[in-house]
């Protein structure tokens, strides 16, 4: 969806961050770069650390769509909160997957 409605992912990015369109694009890049190097035992190490980098970092996001209603997106307070600790679950499942 980065790619094809990057609008959505605009909407939620600070706005400190430079070039958003640019990192929305390369967020999405990361994804699937990071989603297919788990497949292979070669490279799962290196992309869970990437996927849980990434979660981390991802953090900031759904805090500041906590800031204000233009930042929620529309999004209702109560998913925006559980959203929060959603991540460190996401981060825990891919930390477990580490060989």
């Amino acid at each position: 969806m980065h790619f094809v409605k990057p609008k959505i992912y605009l909407r939620i990015m600070p706005r400190v961050i430079p070039k958003p369109l640019l990192m929305v694009y390369l967020s999405g890049a990361a994804e699937i770069i990071l989603g297919a190097g788990v497949l292979f035992k070669e490279t799962r190490n290196i992309a869970l650390i990437g996927i849980i980098l990434m979660l981390t970092l991802f953090l900031w996001v759904h805090f500041y769509m906590l800031s204000g209603e233009k930042e929620a997106a529309g999004i209702p307070k109560i998913i925006l909160y559980l959203r929060i600790p959603l991540q460190f679950v996401l981060m825990y499942w891919s930390y477990s997957y580490w060989i």
